[in-house]
């Protein structure tokens, strides 16, 4: 830890304590947290985060400080990142939100987590801020929820079962049974709507950022098909989760000198994959006509949530399959409530591990596997998250 962030005031600060996942993340830190967690939730109504704090559970940490900060100030965000070791925010859209606080956080020195799924805000974010995250010490860690922590360390944790000096290819199929996010929602018609911009963004990063040197790493969108070794009918998924995990194979040689990586939703029959691409390609003409996109948006209001007994029904599975020197992995990361319960989980014990394992030296922005990797997925396997292999 840099000297500059040893002897601020506080270790954590949870921003956006008072919607729906940052509830269940506050609630998850104060059954959880070491008992010398210095923390504090902070928000744009104090009132409402005092509402927030009094229904915490009781557990071994203390009762958590109130900060009131607002994303639409960035002085606020400052006094906020000066504050504070690391900062965890749960407050979306994160294309409209989020930039200022990442912004606060590359110039302090301060770590920073999120829950983002939306590839412009983290392709925006390296390109205008990664160098002075870099300088500072920063660790800017998106997508610590569903959105992409089993698809990452899943990926690792199946390539770390071959040979790191042999080609590898490797896909990944998501199954699930959840009410996706209000906050998934709204970020996934926001991208539909700005698909072009997301494409020049997304090109204007990888023209900055270059390729690893001697070695290839690449994502394939592959095609509509029945996977032989899984029994599923896969539909390739467009989403945050194939670039978070080819990011993390560029920066490692470990995942072999020539890695590609393929993303797929799975389903048991054709019916069922024919259905979810139309319901993708529905939204998707949705949010380009401004009034229903608006609608759909107003309709499906952020910071509400499923109740715990219908999030107690909820499960996903990631499978990954890696195939290189002659041998195949088939490897299970799998785990309760997706969108609510185990995001929430993912978010916190990110935010433990940035601020307690002895985890590699990294700066700037990086990625679940880059930055925490075998100490994050330890800590998720202790919280009943499982990783194994079949």
């Amino acid at each position: 830890m840099p000297e500059s962030r040893s002897d601020r005031a506080l270790d954590l600060v949870l921003l956006g304590a008072t919607g729906f996942t940052g509830r269940l993340t506050a609630e998850y830190l104060a059954r959880h947290a070491p008992a010398d967690l210095r923390w504090a939730l902070a928000g744009r109504n104090e009132a409402r985060l005092a509402q927030v704090r009094d229904g915490l559970p009781t557990g071994a940490v203390g009762a958590p400080e109130l900060v009131v900060a607002d994303s639409g100030d960035p002085e606020s965000l400052r006094a906020l990142a000066e504050s504070t070791r690391l900062v965890i925010t749960t407050v979306g859209p994160f294309l409209r939100y989020g930039e200022p606080l990442v912004a606060a956080c590359a110039a302090a020195g301060t770590d920073y987590v999120d829950i983002t799924g939306e590839p412009e805000f983290v392709d925006e974010v390296w390109l205008r801020h990664h160098e002075a995250a870099e300088a500072s010490g920063a660790r800017i860690v998106h997508a610590c929820g569903f959105d992409s922590i089993p698809h990452d360390l899943g990926v690792r944790f199946a390539v770390g079962h071959l040979p790191d000096d042999v080609p590898i290819k490797a896909r990944g199929v998501v199954r699930a049974a959840a009410i996706s996010s209000s906050g998934t929602l709204h970020s996934a018609l926001e991208q539909f709507a700005r698909a072009r911009t997301m494409s020049r963004t997304h090109a204007a990063r990888r023209k900055a950022e270059g390729r690893p040197e001697g070695r290839r790493v690449r994502g394939s969108g592959g095609k509509p098909h029945r996977d032989p070794a899984l029994g599923y009918w896969l539909l390739p998924l467009p989403t945050i989760d194939p670039m978070v995990v080819v990011r993390s194979a560029a920066a490692d040689p470990s995942y072999g000198p020539d890695f590609t990586y393929s993303h797929y939703a799975g389903t048991k029959t054709l019916r069922y994959a024919a259905g979810g691409a139309g319901a993708v390609g529905a939204l998707a003409v949705a949010a380009q006509v401004g009034p229903l996109r608006r609608a759909l948006m107003n309709r499906f209001g952020s910071g509400q949530g499923p109740d715990e007994r219908r999030r107690e029904k909820s499960w996903f599975t990631v499978d990954v399959v890696a195939e290189g020197g002659g041998r195949t992995v088939h490897a299970r990361v799998s785990g309760g409530d997706p969108g609510y319960g185990e995001t929430s989980k993912m978010l916190a014990e990110s935010a433990l591990s940035l601020l307690f394992d002895d985890n590699p030296p990294t700066a700037g922005m990086v990625t679940t596997a880059q930055a925490m990797g075998e100490h994050l997925t330890a800590r998720l396997q202790a919280a009943g998250i499982r990783f194994e292999v079949l």
